[in-house]
Protein backbone atom coordinates (compact mmCIF):
# COMPACT_ATOMS: atom_id res chain seq x y z
CA UNK A 1 0.00 0.00 0.00
CA UNK A 2 1.07 3.62 -0.11
CA UNK A 3 0.21 6.72 1.82
CA UNK A 4 -1.09 9.62 -0.22
CA UNK A 5 1.79 11.55 -1.70
CA UNK A 6 4.46 9.47 0.07
CA UNK A 7 5.06 6.94 -2.68
CA UNK A 8 4.34 3.67 -0.82
CA UNK A 9 2.62 1.32 -3.32
CA UNK A 10 -0.76 -0.36 -2.96
CA UNK A 11 -3.28 -1.87 -5.37
CA UNK A 12 -7.03 -1.47 -5.43
CA UNK A 13 -10.32 -1.90 -7.22
CA UNK A 14 -9.58 1.26 -9.11
CA UNK A 15 -11.56 1.38 -12.33
CA UNK A 16 -13.63 4.27 -11.15
CA UNK A 17 -17.33 4.29 -11.67
CA UNK A 18 -17.65 0.92 -13.37
CA UNK A 19 -20.69 -0.21 -11.55
CA UNK A 20 -24.32 -0.38 -12.24
CA UNK A 21 -25.85 2.97 -12.92
CA UNK A 22 -28.81 4.76 -11.47
CA UNK A 23 -32.29 5.24 -12.65
CA UNK A 24 -31.58 7.04 -15.88
CA UNK A 25 -29.14 8.38 -18.43
CA UNK A 26 -26.40 5.87 -17.63
CA UNK A 27 -26.22 7.16 -14.07
CA UNK A 28 -25.15 7.13 -11.34
CA UNK A 29 -22.02 5.14 -11.94
CA UNK A 30 -21.71 5.29 -8.22
CA UNK A 31 -18.86 7.66 -7.68
CA UNK A 32 -15.48 5.95 -7.63
CA UNK A 33 -16.95 2.68 -6.59
CA UNK A 34 -14.72 0.05 -8.12
CA UNK A 35 -13.16 -1.47 -11.14
CA UNK A 36 -15.12 -4.48 -12.18
CA UNK A 37 -18.32 -3.77 -10.29
CA UNK A 38 -20.48 -3.85 -13.36
CA UNK A 39 -21.58 -1.70 -16.22
CA UNK A 40 -24.08 1.08 -16.44
CA UNK A 41 -27.67 -0.09 -16.33
CA UNK A 42 -30.59 2.06 -17.43
CA UNK A 43 -33.54 1.12 -15.28
CA UNK A 44 -35.83 4.00 -16.28
CA UNK A 45 -36.77 3.87 -19.94
CA UNK A 46 -38.88 7.03 -19.61
CA UNK A 47 -36.05 9.17 -18.27
CA UNK A 48 -34.10 8.76 -21.49
CA UNK A 49 -36.74 10.89 -23.15
CA UNK A 50 -38.68 7.92 -24.45
CA UNK A 51 -41.71 9.21 -22.55
CA UNK A 52 -41.15 12.92 -22.84
CA UNK A 53 -44.40 14.34 -21.53
CA UNK A 54 -43.89 17.37 -19.28
CA UNK A 55 -43.77 16.51 -15.60
CA UNK A 56 -41.70 15.15 -12.72
CA UNK A 57 -40.62 11.56 -12.09
CA UNK A 58 -38.92 10.33 -8.92
CA UNK A 59 -37.00 7.10 -8.52
CA UNK A 60 -35.64 5.30 -5.44
CA UNK A 61 -33.24 2.49 -6.29
CA UNK A 62 -31.19 -0.09 -4.37
CA UNK A 63 -28.18 -1.86 -5.90
CA UNK A 64 -26.20 -4.73 -4.34
CA UNK A 65 -22.78 -5.88 -5.54
CA UNK A 66 -20.56 -8.39 -3.78
CA UNK A 67 -17.10 -8.17 -5.35
CA UNK A 68 -15.60 -11.46 -4.23
CA UNK A 69 -13.84 -12.59 -7.40
CA UNK A 70 -10.24 -11.45 -7.93
CA UNK A 71 -9.52 -11.06 -11.65
CA UNK A 72 -6.52 -10.32 -13.83
CA UNK A 73 -6.85 -9.72 -17.56
CA UNK A 74 -9.70 -11.92 -18.82
CA UNK A 75 -9.32 -14.62 -16.15
CA UNK A 76 -9.56 -15.19 -12.41
CA UNK A 77 -6.70 -15.14 -9.89
CA UNK A 78 -6.20 -18.10 -7.53
CA UNK A 79 -5.58 -16.55 -4.11
CA UNK A 80 -4.69 -19.96 -2.65
CA UNK A 81 -1.64 -20.11 -4.90
CA UNK A 82 -0.22 -16.80 -3.61
CA UNK A 83 2.31 -16.99 -0.78
CA UNK A 84 2.10 -14.40 2.01
CA UNK A 85 3.53 -11.90 2.55
CA UNK A 86 3.20 -10.88 -1.10
CA UNK A 87 4.87 -8.14 -3.13
CA UNK A 88 1.42 -6.87 -4.12
CA UNK A 89 -1.91 -6.33 -2.39
CA UNK A 90 -4.29 -9.31 -2.51
CA UNK A 91 -7.85 -8.06 -2.16
CA UNK A 92 -10.38 -10.31 -0.45
CA UNK A 93 -13.87 -8.85 -0.79
CA UNK A 94 -15.78 -5.60 -1.33
CA UNK A 95 -19.51 -5.49 -0.58
CA UNK A 96 -21.32 -2.48 -2.06
CA UNK A 97 -24.84 -1.26 -1.34
CA UNK A 98 -26.12 1.84 -3.11
CA UNK A 99 -29.36 3.69 -2.40
CA UNK A 100 -29.99 6.33 -5.05
CA UNK A 101 -32.65 9.03 -5.24
CA UNK A 102 -33.32 10.20 -8.78
CA UNK A 103 -35.40 13.20 -9.85
CA UNK A 104 -36.25 13.75 -13.52
CA UNK A 105 -38.05 16.85 -14.85
CA UNK A 106 -39.36 17.65 -18.34
CA UNK A 107 -40.62 21.24 -18.71
CA UNK A 108 -41.62 20.35 -22.32
CA UNK A 109 -41.08 17.64 -24.93
CA UNK A 110 -37.69 18.88 -26.06
CA UNK A 111 -35.89 19.58 -22.79
CA UNK A 112 -35.28 17.66 -19.58
CA UNK A 113 -32.96 17.43 -16.59
CA UNK A 114 -32.03 14.50 -14.35
CA UNK A 115 -30.43 14.60 -10.88
CA UNK A 116 -29.01 11.50 -9.14
CA UNK A 117 -28.11 11.49 -5.43
CA UNK A 118 -26.41 8.26 -4.27
CA UNK A 119 -25.78 7.06 -0.71
CA UNK A 120 -23.02 4.45 -0.47
CA UNK A 121 -22.52 1.70 2.11
CA UNK A 122 -19.35 -0.31 1.46
CA UNK A 123 -17.23 -2.80 3.40
CA UNK A 124 -13.81 -3.88 2.15
CA UNK A 125 -11.22 -6.46 3.21
CA UNK A 126 -7.72 -6.92 1.82
CA UNK A 127 -4.22 -8.18 2.60
CA UNK A 128 -1.82 -5.35 1.89
CA UNK A 129 1.58 -5.68 0.31
CA UNK A 130 3.97 -7.14 2.88
CA UNK A 131 1.18 -8.12 5.33
CA UNK A 132 -0.13 -11.54 6.30
CA UNK A 133 -3.29 -10.38 8.11
CA UNK A 134 -6.47 -8.84 6.73
CA UNK A 135 -7.13 -5.10 6.90
CA UNK A 136 -10.69 -3.76 6.67
CA UNK A 137 -12.66 -0.60 6.04
CA UNK A 138 -16.27 0.55 6.21
CA UNK A 139 -17.80 3.50 4.35
CA UNK A 140 -21.34 4.88 4.75
CA UNK A 141 -21.61 8.27 3.07
CA UNK A 142 -23.15 10.42 0.36
CA UNK A 143 -21.58 9.82 -3.05
CA UNK A 144 -20.99 12.12 -6.01
CA UNK A 145 -24.17 13.83 -7.27
CA UNK A 146 -24.84 13.95 -11.01
CA UNK A 147 -26.82 16.58 -12.90
CA UNK A 148 -27.51 15.92 -16.60
CA UNK A 149 -29.59 17.93 -19.04
CA UNK A 150 -30.97 16.61 -22.32
CA UNK A 151 -32.33 17.94 -25.61
CA UNK A 152 -34.28 15.71 -27.98
CA UNK A 153 -35.22 18.03 -30.78
CA UNK A 154 -32.62 16.60 -33.17
CA UNK A 155 -35.24 14.62 -35.09
CA UNK A 156 -38.83 15.38 -36.09
CA UNK A 157 -40.23 12.59 -33.89
CA UNK A 158 -37.96 13.36 -30.92
CA UNK A 159 -36.32 9.92 -31.04
CA UNK A 160 -32.74 11.25 -31.03
CA UNK A 161 -31.37 13.21 -28.11
CA UNK A 162 -28.15 14.58 -26.66
CA UNK A 163 -27.12 14.70 -23.00
CA UNK A 164 -24.63 16.91 -21.19
CA UNK A 165 -23.92 17.52 -17.53
CA UNK A 166 -21.55 17.20 -14.59
CA UNK A 167 -20.61 14.74 -11.87
CA UNK A 168 -20.07 16.95 -8.84
CA UNK A 169 -17.44 16.34 -6.10
CA UNK A 170 -19.97 15.91 -3.27
CA UNK A 171 -18.64 12.57 -1.98
CA UNK A 172 -15.91 12.35 0.68
CA UNK A 173 -12.55 10.87 -0.36
CA UNK A 174 -10.42 10.83 2.82
CA UNK A 175 -11.59 7.71 4.68
CA UNK A 176 -9.03 5.43 6.37
CA UNK A 177 -8.81 1.71 7.07
CA UNK A 178 -10.39 0.98 10.44
CA UNK A 179 -9.15 -2.55 11.16
CA UNK A 180 -6.08 -4.78 10.77
CA UNK A 181 -2.43 -3.85 10.16
CA UNK A 182 -3.37 -0.90 7.91
CA UNK A 183 -5.76 0.72 10.44
CA UNK A 184 -5.42 4.50 10.24
CA UNK A 185 -3.85 4.42 6.76
CA UNK A 186 -5.65 6.14 3.83
CA UNK A 187 -8.13 4.00 1.97
CA UNK A 188 -7.59 3.56 -1.76
CA UNK A 189 -9.08 6.46 -3.71
CA UNK A 190 -11.01 4.01 -5.88
CA UNK A 191 -12.87 2.81 -2.76
CA UNK A 192 -13.81 6.23 -1.41
CA UNK A 193 -17.38 7.55 -1.54
CA UNK A 194 -16.32 10.22 -4.06
CA UNK A 195 -13.51 10.94 -6.51
CA UNK A 196 -12.96 14.56 -5.46
CA UNK A 197 -13.17 15.64 -9.11
CA UNK A 198 -15.75 17.40 -11.26
CA UNK A 199 -16.38 15.30 -14.37
CA UNK A 200 -17.88 16.31 -17.72
CA UNK A 201 -20.60 13.96 -19.05
CA UNK A 202 -21.63 14.02 -22.73
CA UNK A 203 -23.94 11.49 -24.38
CA UNK A 204 -26.25 10.62 -27.26
CA UNK A 205 -29.31 8.35 -27.36
CA UNK A 206 -31.88 6.99 -29.80
CA UNK A 207 -35.10 5.03 -29.23
CA UNK A 208 -37.96 3.64 -31.28
CA UNK A 209 -40.16 0.65 -32.13
CA UNK A 210 -38.99 -2.47 -33.90
CA UNK A 211 -42.59 -3.58 -34.45
CA UNK A 212 -45.94 -3.51 -32.64
CA UNK A 213 -44.63 -5.57 -29.70
CA UNK A 214 -40.97 -4.56 -29.33
CA UNK A 215 -39.28 -1.25 -28.46
CA UNK A 216 -35.55 -0.53 -28.40
CA UNK A 217 -33.07 2.08 -27.22
CA UNK A 218 -29.35 2.72 -27.71
CA UNK A 219 -27.24 5.19 -25.77
CA UNK A 220 -23.63 6.15 -25.20
CA UNK A 221 -21.92 8.50 -22.78
CA UNK A 222 -18.37 9.77 -22.30
CA UNK A 223 -17.13 10.75 -18.84
CA UNK A 224 -14.01 12.91 -18.51
CA UNK A 225 -12.68 14.43 -15.25
CA UNK A 226 -11.90 18.11 -15.79
CA UNK A 227 -8.85 18.08 -13.49
CA UNK A 228 -7.04 16.01 -10.88
CA UNK A 229 -7.76 16.39 -7.16
CA UNK A 230 -5.11 15.72 -4.50
CA UNK A 231 -3.04 13.57 -6.84
CA UNK A 232 -5.89 11.52 -8.31
CA UNK A 233 -7.77 11.52 -11.60
CA UNK A 234 -9.95 8.75 -13.01
CA UNK A 235 -9.44 7.67 -16.60
CA UNK A 236 -11.60 8.75 -19.53
CA UNK A 237 -14.46 6.27 -19.90
CA UNK A 238 -17.11 5.38 -22.48
CA UNK A 239 -20.43 3.68 -21.61
CA UNK A 240 -22.55 2.04 -24.32
CA UNK A 241 -26.00 0.48 -23.73
CA UNK A 242 -28.51 -1.34 -25.91
CA UNK A 243 -31.92 -2.47 -24.68
CA UNK A 244 -35.18 -3.99 -25.89
CA UNK A 245 -38.54 -4.40 -24.14
CA UNK A 246 -41.67 -6.42 -24.89
CA UNK A 247 -44.88 -4.40 -24.68
CA UNK A 248 -47.71 -6.94 -25.19
CA UNK A 249 -48.09 -8.29 -21.65
CA UNK A 250 -50.66 -6.69 -19.38
CA UNK A 251 -49.37 -5.30 -16.09
CA UNK A 252 -45.63 -5.87 -16.59
CA UNK A 253 -42.88 -5.21 -19.14
CA UNK A 254 -39.87 -7.55 -19.53
CA UNK A 255 -36.63 -5.95 -20.67
CA UNK A 256 -33.17 -7.05 -21.75
CA UNK A 257 -30.04 -4.92 -21.96
CA UNK A 258 -26.43 -5.31 -23.03
CA UNK A 259 -24.23 -2.87 -21.09
CA UNK A 260 -20.61 -2.09 -21.97
CA UNK A 261 -17.92 0.13 -20.55
CA UNK A 262 -14.29 0.78 -21.42
CA UNK A 263 -12.03 3.02 -19.33
CA UNK A 264 -8.46 4.20 -19.49
CA UNK A 265 -6.13 3.86 -16.52
CA UNK A 266 -6.35 6.31 -13.62
CA UNK A 267 -3.55 8.83 -13.23
CA UNK A 268 -1.83 10.83 -10.49
CA UNK A 269 0.51 10.11 -7.59
CA UNK A 270 -2.34 8.73 -5.48
CA UNK A 271 -3.78 6.54 -8.25
CA UNK A 272 -3.06 2.83 -8.58
CA UNK A 273 -2.31 3.14 -12.28
CA UNK A 274 -1.38 -0.51 -12.91
CA UNK A 275 -4.59 -1.87 -11.38
CA UNK A 276 -7.13 0.40 -13.04
CA UNK A 277 -8.93 0.58 -16.36
CA UNK A 278 -10.36 -2.14 -18.54
CA UNK A 279 -13.28 -3.25 -20.68
CA UNK A 280 -16.49 -4.88 -19.40
CA UNK A 281 -19.64 -6.20 -21.10
CA UNK A 282 -22.71 -7.32 -19.12
CA UNK A 283 -26.12 -8.88 -19.87
CA UNK A 284 -29.00 -7.43 -17.83
CA UNK A 285 -32.49 -8.98 -17.86
CA UNK A 286 -35.19 -7.17 -15.91
CA UNK A 287 -38.87 -6.42 -15.52
CA UNK A 288 -41.03 -3.45 -14.54
CA UNK A 289 -44.63 -3.56 -13.31
CA UNK A 290 -47.28 -0.99 -12.50
CA UNK A 291 -48.64 -0.85 -8.94
CA UNK A 292 -50.96 2.14 -9.36
CA UNK A 293 -51.49 4.74 -12.06
CA UNK A 294 -48.49 6.73 -10.77
CA UNK A 295 -46.33 4.08 -9.07
CA UNK A 296 -44.29 1.26 -10.59
CA UNK A 297 -41.60 -1.16 -9.42
CA UNK A 298 -38.70 -2.77 -11.27
CA UNK A 299 -35.90 -5.26 -10.82
CA UNK A 300 -32.79 -6.25 -12.77
CA UNK A 301 -29.99 -8.80 -12.51
CA UNK A 302 -26.69 -8.09 -14.26
CA UNK A 303 -24.28 -10.90 -15.23
CA UNK A 304 -20.86 -10.64 -16.92
CA UNK A 305 -20.38 -11.59 -20.57
CA UNK A 306 -16.81 -10.31 -20.93
CA UNK A 307 -14.29 -8.83 -18.48
CA UNK A 308 -10.77 -7.66 -19.28
CA UNK A 309 -9.10 -5.64 -16.52
CA UNK A 310 -5.62 -4.26 -16.01
CA UNK A 311 -3.63 -5.74 -13.12
CA UNK A 312 -5.64 -7.30 -10.28
CA UNK A 313 -9.20 -6.05 -9.69
CA UNK A 314 -12.19 -7.36 -7.76
CA UNK A 315 -15.39 -8.19 -9.66
CA UNK A 316 -18.90 -9.38 -8.72
CA UNK A 317 -20.41 -12.58 -10.08
CA UNK A 318 -23.71 -10.71 -10.42
CA UNK A 319 -25.41 -7.43 -9.51
CA UNK A 320 -28.99 -7.06 -8.26
CA UNK A 321 -31.09 -3.87 -8.57
CA UNK A 322 -34.55 -3.06 -7.21
CA UNK A 323 -36.43 0.20 -7.56
CA UNK A 324 -39.62 2.15 -6.95
CA UNK A 325 -40.73 4.92 -9.34
CA UNK A 326 -43.35 7.67 -8.91
CA UNK A 327 -44.61 9.83 -11.78
CA UNK A 328 -46.48 13.08 -11.15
Amino acid sequence: MREFGLGKRYSHTALSSMVVAGAALLIPSLSSACSSCGCTLSSDWASQGIAAEPGVRMDLRYDYLNQSQLRGGTGTVDRAGISLPSEREIEEDTKNQYTTLGVDYNPNRNWGVNVQIPYIHRTHTTIAEGDTDISSSKTSKLGDVRVIGRYQGLSADGSIGIQAGLKLPTGAYKDNFNGGPQAGQPLDRGLQAGTGTTDLLVGLYNFGSLNRDWDYFTQGMVQQPLSAKDGYKTGLSLNVNFGVRYMSFEGFIPQLQINGKTARKDSGENADVDNSGGTLVYLSPGVSAGVTKNVSVYGFVQAPLYQNVNGYQLAPRYTASLGLRYSM
